[in-house]
């Protein structure tokens, strides 16, 4: 397989992990946690694909006297690219950074989850008020802290 060809085949891939992260955001959004768990089985596999795929490019561009990395590719296409193949090139990487970004605000989707999940528990563990305000602005753990600091 030529490098060019190979770099189309990652390009589809992360077309194909970009789709699969609006999925898994649509998913966060609307809590569907069972969506969300077949997601990451059908990303670590992608992801899995993409990796093995890179790599294989990356020895490529090694055999070919390039950086085995993003810079070797992006020297390769500056070098021996046609026109179309810049464009695609450019094309790539923007499609890259959305993947990134998209990634991003997922991890801050998850992350909210969690924190909603363990106020959750806590307010379970440490009995009805935990976590509630009273009128003096604390909470009633915070309240019951201050004044064993005070009789100590």
């Amino acid at each position: 397989m030529n490098i060019f060809a190979q770099f189309e085949h990652d390009a589809k891939l992360v077309e194909q992990l970009l789709w699969l992260l609006m999925r898994e955001q649509t998913s966060l959004i609307n809590a569907d946690i069972d969506a969300v768990e077949d997601l990451l089985d059908e990303k670590s596999k992608l992801l899995q694909n993409i990796s093995t795929s890179i790599q294989a490019r990356y020895d490529t561009l090694s055999k070919l006297g390039f950086d085995a990395n993003e810079n070797g590719m992006s020297a390769w296409v500056e070098k021996r690219g046609t026109p179309e193949q810049v464009q695609f090139w450019k094309d790539f990487q923007q499609t890259l950074s959305r993947a990134k970004e998209m990634n991003r605000l997922n991890g801050q989707l998850i992350n909210k989850h969690f924190n909603v999940n363990q106020q959750a528990l806590n307010m379970l563990q440490g009995g009805a008020s935990a976590g509630v305000y009273g009128a003096n602005g604390q909470t009633a753990f915070a309240k019951n802290i201050s004044r064993a600091t005070v009789s100590v």
